[in-house]
């Protein structure tokens, strides 16, 4: 019997302990880029390519889930608990995927499927999407490289890196992620700014 008892009053002081950590668990918040929608793309019947675009990847860090910092270009910090709600490699994928679908320059853009039936491959790196909090203030900074082969002869048609810096209005993780859309957003302008050209040149290329 006292066994019993002391055993019920262990039980009750561990609900005790539980019920008492429970009122001060913190649980993390969860974030994604947003970014304007692509306009709808322009009526262009000379359209007729279709590319793929391949899964992004990223150094491991930008991958472990929480928004990165970091206090000198040496050390990386995580915050704890602010995450990403979305993978920021499938996340800057399907960017790309909308905004060369929304560029008229091809008649289809998937994701890539491990098949070659497009005539273009797009693959690239998100090099750097993080917080920067030495050099005076807060900054975001967001570095993407990307290129375009064709599949038949593996030639590369366009290739270019983009790195963007922008200020943050003040000290919080929502304003650091609201800083990090626009930069994506000017980063991925900037990125696809030449593509009209490279194509044209491309084509021209593939008719001779």
């Amino acid at each position: 019997m006292k066994r019993i008892c002391v055993t019920t009053l262990f039980a009750l002081f561990s609900l005790f302990i539980l019920a008492g950590c429970s009122g001060k668990m913190r649980y993390p918040s969860y974030y994604t880029l947003n970014l304007p929608a692509p306009p709808d793309p322009p009526a262009v019947e000379n359209a007729k390519a279709t590319v793929a675009i391949r899964l992004f990847t990223a150094p491991a860090y930008l991958r472990r889930g929480e928004i990165v910092f970091k206090t000198s270009p040496e050390a990386v910090g995580f915050y704890a608990y602010h995450r990403w709600a979305v993978d920021p490699c499938e996340f800057v994928t399907d960017l790309m995927r909308d905004r060369l679908g929304a560029s008229g320059l091809f008649a289809h853009v998937k994701r890539y499927d491990g098949r070659s039936d497009a005539e273009y491959l797009v693959s690239g790196r998100l090099e750097k999407l993080e917080e920067i909090d030495y050099d005076g203030g807060v900054k975001v900074e967001v570095e993407i490289v990307a290129q375009m082969t064709r599949f038949d002869t593996g030639a590369a048609v366009w290739t270019k890196s983009v790195l963007k810096v922008g200020a943050v209005d003040k000290r919080d993780v929502s304003a650091v992620v609201s800083a990090m859309s626009n930069i994506m957003d000017r980063a991925m302008q900037d990125l696809l700014a030449p593509l009209p050209d490279e194509m044209n040149r491309s084509a021209a290329f593939k008719k001779n």
